[in-house]
Protein backbone atom coordinates (compact mmCIF):
# COMPACT_ATOMS: atom_id res chain seq x y z
CA UNK A 1 0.00 0.00 0.00
CA UNK A 2 1.51 3.43 -1.47
CA UNK A 3 1.86 6.37 1.09
CA UNK A 4 -0.93 7.84 -0.61
CA UNK A 5 -4.05 10.28 0.77
CA UNK A 6 -7.75 8.83 0.17
CA UNK A 7 -10.63 10.85 -0.90
CA UNK A 8 -13.30 11.91 2.05
CA UNK A 9 -15.76 13.93 3.00
CA UNK A 10 -14.49 15.13 6.15
CA UNK A 11 -11.30 13.35 7.03
CA UNK A 12 -7.74 13.19 5.50
CA UNK A 13 -6.46 9.22 5.49
CA UNK A 14 -3.37 8.13 4.19
CA UNK A 15 -1.11 5.04 5.08
CA UNK A 16 2.29 3.18 4.32
CA UNK A 17 3.65 0.02 4.81
CA UNK A 18 6.40 0.25 7.59
CA UNK A 19 9.34 -2.10 8.74
CA UNK A 20 10.71 -6.03 7.78
CA UNK A 21 7.07 -7.20 8.80
CA UNK A 22 5.13 -4.46 6.74
CA UNK A 23 2.89 -3.16 9.48
CA UNK A 24 0.70 -0.81 8.07
CA UNK A 25 1.42 2.85 9.68
CA UNK A 26 -2.17 5.47 9.26
CA UNK A 27 -2.60 9.15 9.53
CA UNK A 28 -5.94 10.49 9.94
CA UNK A 29 -6.59 14.23 9.91
CA UNK A 30 -9.85 16.47 9.47
CA UNK A 31 -8.03 17.95 6.92
CA UNK A 32 -4.47 19.53 6.26
CA UNK A 33 -3.03 21.70 8.31
CA UNK A 34 -4.58 19.63 11.63
CA UNK A 35 -4.10 17.74 14.14
CA UNK A 36 -3.44 14.42 13.13
CA UNK A 37 -3.91 10.48 14.89
CA UNK A 38 -1.47 8.66 14.37
CA UNK A 39 -2.33 4.54 13.99
CA UNK A 40 0.52 1.87 14.66
CA UNK A 41 3.90 3.05 13.78
CA UNK A 42 5.99 0.45 13.35
CA UNK A 43 9.70 -0.05 12.86
CA UNK A 44 11.73 2.67 10.83
CA UNK A 45 8.16 4.33 10.77
CA UNK A 46 9.66 7.87 11.58
CA UNK A 47 10.99 9.37 8.36
CA UNK A 48 7.86 8.00 5.81
CA UNK A 49 5.43 9.39 8.58
CA UNK A 50 7.65 12.69 9.51
CA UNK A 51 7.55 13.27 5.49
CA UNK A 52 3.48 12.98 5.73
CA UNK A 53 2.93 15.28 8.51
CA UNK A 54 4.95 17.78 6.99
CA UNK A 55 4.19 17.99 3.37
CA UNK A 56 0.54 18.48 4.51
CA UNK A 57 1.23 20.59 7.66
CA UNK A 58 -0.15 18.11 10.42
CA UNK A 59 0.43 17.85 13.84
CA UNK A 60 0.24 14.52 16.08
CA UNK A 61 -2.25 14.85 18.58
CA UNK A 62 -2.55 11.25 19.21
CA UNK A 63 -0.66 7.96 18.61
CA UNK A 64 -3.08 4.94 18.90
CA UNK A 65 -2.09 1.25 18.93
CA UNK A 66 -4.38 -1.53 17.82
CA UNK A 67 -2.37 -4.09 20.03
CA UNK A 68 1.29 -4.29 21.67
CA UNK A 69 3.45 -6.41 19.08
CA UNK A 70 6.44 -5.17 18.47
CA UNK A 71 5.95 -4.45 14.56
CA UNK A 72 3.11 -2.16 15.84
CA UNK A 73 4.66 -0.35 18.63
CA UNK A 74 8.16 0.03 17.41
CA UNK A 75 7.99 3.66 16.88
CA UNK A 76 5.40 4.39 19.33
CA UNK A 77 7.32 5.79 21.86
CA UNK A 78 9.55 8.12 19.76
CA UNK A 79 6.72 9.58 17.83
CA UNK A 80 4.93 10.17 21.09
CA UNK A 81 7.43 11.79 22.55
CA UNK A 82 9.03 14.01 19.63
CA UNK A 83 5.58 15.48 19.12
CA UNK A 84 4.65 15.69 23.24
CA UNK A 85 1.06 13.55 22.61
CA UNK A 86 0.10 10.29 24.31
CA UNK A 87 -0.20 6.90 23.19
CA UNK A 88 -2.97 5.02 23.60
CA UNK A 89 -2.90 1.23 24.33
CA UNK A 90 -5.13 -1.77 25.93
CA UNK A 91 -4.18 -2.37 29.64
CA UNK A 92 -3.71 -5.85 28.29
CA UNK A 93 -0.81 -5.04 26.11
CA UNK A 94 0.35 -2.17 27.75
CA UNK A 95 3.41 -4.25 29.55
CA UNK A 96 4.71 -4.82 25.70
CA UNK A 97 5.47 -1.27 24.89
CA UNK A 98 8.53 -1.82 27.69
CA UNK A 99 8.92 -5.76 26.98
CA UNK A 100 8.14 -7.17 23.96
CA UNK A 101 9.12 -10.43 24.84
CA UNK A 102 7.57 -10.92 27.91
CA UNK A 103 9.39 -13.27 30.71
CA UNK A 104 12.82 -12.45 28.56
CA UNK A 105 13.23 -8.93 29.65
CA UNK A 106 13.96 -5.76 27.96
CA UNK A 107 17.70 -6.51 27.52
CA UNK A 108 16.86 -9.82 25.39
CA UNK A 109 14.10 -7.46 22.98
CA UNK A 110 17.31 -4.83 22.68
CA UNK A 111 19.35 -7.58 21.43
CA UNK A 112 16.77 -9.63 19.78
CA UNK A 113 15.85 -6.48 17.70
CA UNK A 114 18.70 -4.27 17.96
CA UNK A 115 16.36 -1.33 20.19
CA UNK A 116 15.57 -0.94 23.50
CA UNK A 117 11.97 -0.31 24.08
CA UNK A 118 9.92 2.24 27.20
CA UNK A 119 6.69 3.80 27.33
CA UNK A 120 5.76 6.57 26.28
CA UNK A 121 6.19 9.73 28.35
CA UNK A 122 2.22 10.18 27.91
CA UNK A 123 0.27 6.86 27.97
CA UNK A 124 -3.55 6.62 28.07
CA UNK A 125 -5.35 3.18 28.62
CA UNK A 126 -7.92 2.20 26.67
CA UNK A 127 -10.10 0.30 29.50
CA UNK A 128 -13.26 1.04 28.86
CA UNK A 129 -14.87 -0.97 25.75
CA UNK A 130 -17.13 1.13 23.15
CA UNK A 131 -15.63 4.73 24.57
CA UNK A 132 -15.58 7.25 22.33
CA UNK A 133 -11.86 9.74 21.74
CA UNK A 134 -12.40 13.21 20.47
CA UNK A 135 -9.69 14.87 18.38
CA UNK A 136 -10.91 17.81 16.53
CA UNK A 137 -13.47 17.20 14.32
CA UNK A 138 -12.66 13.44 14.51
CA UNK A 139 -14.49 10.67 16.83
CA UNK A 140 -13.10 7.39 17.29
CA UNK A 141 -14.82 4.55 18.75
CA UNK A 142 -12.61 1.86 20.85
CA UNK A 143 -14.09 -1.63 20.64
CA UNK A 144 -12.18 -4.49 22.91
CA UNK A 145 -11.29 -7.14 20.75
CA UNK A 146 -9.10 -10.12 21.72
CA UNK A 147 -8.17 -13.04 20.34
CA UNK A 148 -4.91 -11.93 18.17
CA UNK A 149 -3.37 -10.57 21.83
CA UNK A 150 -5.74 -9.91 25.42
CA UNK A 151 -5.56 -6.53 24.47
CA UNK A 152 -6.31 -5.89 20.98
CA UNK A 153 -8.61 -3.37 20.10
CA UNK A 154 -10.03 -1.84 16.54
CA UNK A 155 -10.99 1.92 16.29
CA UNK A 156 -13.93 3.17 14.39
CA UNK A 157 -13.94 6.46 12.90
CA UNK A 158 -17.59 7.62 11.89
CA UNK A 159 -17.26 10.87 9.48
CA UNK A 160 -14.28 9.78 7.95
CA UNK A 161 -15.49 8.34 5.07
CA UNK A 162 -14.04 6.91 2.30
CA UNK A 163 -15.42 8.67 -1.14
CA UNK A 164 -16.91 6.16 -3.50
CA UNK A 165 -17.01 6.58 -7.56
CA UNK A 166 -20.96 7.53 -6.43
CA UNK A 167 -20.45 9.98 -4.01
CA UNK A 168 -21.67 8.10 -1.19
CA UNK A 169 -19.63 7.68 2.03
CA UNK A 170 -18.81 4.72 4.09
CA UNK A 171 -17.23 4.30 8.16
CA UNK A 172 -13.84 3.15 8.42
CA UNK A 173 -12.44 0.88 11.29
CA UNK A 174 -8.67 0.38 11.67
CA UNK A 175 -8.53 -3.62 12.72
CA UNK A 176 -5.17 -4.17 13.80
CA UNK A 177 -4.25 -7.89 13.16
CA UNK A 178 -7.98 -8.79 13.87
CA UNK A 179 -9.33 -8.88 10.50
CA UNK A 180 -7.49 -8.79 7.26
CA UNK A 181 -8.30 -8.66 3.59
CA UNK A 182 -8.86 -12.70 3.13
CA UNK A 183 -7.91 -13.35 6.30
CA UNK A 184 -7.91 -12.97 10.07
CA UNK A 185 -5.39 -12.60 13.10
CA UNK A 186 -3.06 -15.06 14.34
CA UNK A 187 -3.84 -17.04 17.64
CA UNK A 188 -0.78 -19.33 18.41
CA UNK A 189 1.42 -16.58 20.17
CA UNK A 190 0.72 -15.70 23.74
CA UNK A 191 -2.54 -14.31 24.79
CA UNK A 192 -4.10 -15.55 21.38
CA UNK A 193 -7.44 -17.11 21.52
CA UNK A 194 -8.82 -18.18 18.12
CA UNK A 195 -12.49 -18.57 20.24
CA UNK A 196 -11.94 -15.21 21.42
CA UNK A 197 -11.15 -13.86 17.77
CA UNK A 198 -13.82 -14.96 16.28
CA UNK A 199 -15.94 -14.25 19.06
CA UNK A 200 -14.93 -10.63 18.54
CA UNK A 201 -15.06 -10.32 15.03
CA UNK A 202 -18.85 -11.41 15.17
CA UNK A 203 -20.00 -9.11 17.84
CA UNK A 204 -17.66 -5.73 16.82
CA UNK A 205 -17.23 -6.07 13.10
CA UNK A 206 -20.23 -8.32 11.08
CA UNK A 207 -22.26 -6.28 13.16
CA UNK A 208 -20.94 -3.19 11.24
CA UNK A 209 -22.38 -1.98 7.46
CA UNK A 210 -21.65 -3.93 4.49
CA UNK A 211 -19.64 -1.01 2.85
CA UNK A 212 -17.60 -0.32 6.09
CA UNK A 213 -13.68 -0.14 5.10
CA UNK A 214 -11.27 -1.99 6.63
CA UNK A 215 -8.10 -0.42 6.86
CA UNK A 216 -5.54 -3.95 8.78
CA UNK A 217 -2.87 -4.24 9.89
CA UNK A 218 -0.83 -5.60 7.18
CA UNK A 219 -1.95 -5.85 3.63
CA UNK A 220 -4.44 -4.27 1.25
CA UNK A 221 -7.24 -2.55 2.51
CA UNK A 222 -11.28 -4.20 2.22
CA UNK A 223 -14.92 -3.49 2.94
CA UNK A 224 -17.34 -5.87 5.81
CA UNK A 225 -18.88 -6.66 3.19
CA UNK A 226 -16.27 -8.26 1.28
CA UNK A 227 -14.99 -9.91 4.24
CA UNK A 228 -18.71 -11.14 5.18
CA UNK A 229 -19.02 -12.91 1.84
CA UNK A 230 -16.03 -14.14 0.53
CA UNK A 231 -13.70 -14.66 3.55
CA UNK A 232 -12.62 -18.46 4.30
CA UNK A 233 -12.27 -17.84 7.95
CA UNK A 234 -15.52 -16.50 8.14
CA UNK A 235 -17.59 -18.75 6.78
CA UNK A 236 -20.59 -19.92 8.55
CA UNK A 237 -20.30 -17.29 11.41
CA UNK A 238 -23.39 -15.97 12.40
CA UNK A 239 -24.42 -12.67 14.47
Amino acid sequence: MAARPWETETVFITGFPAGMLACNCYVLAERPGADAIVVDPGQRAMAPLRRILDENRLTPAAVLLTHGHVDHIWSAQKVADTYGCPAYIHPEDRFMLADPIKGFGPRVAQLAFGALFSEPRQLIELDRDGDKLDFGGISVTVDHTPGHTRGSVVFRVTGGQERSDRGSFTDTVFTGDTLFRSSVGRTDLPGGSGRDLLDSIVTKLLVLGDDTVVLPGHGPRSTIGHERRTNPFLEGLTL
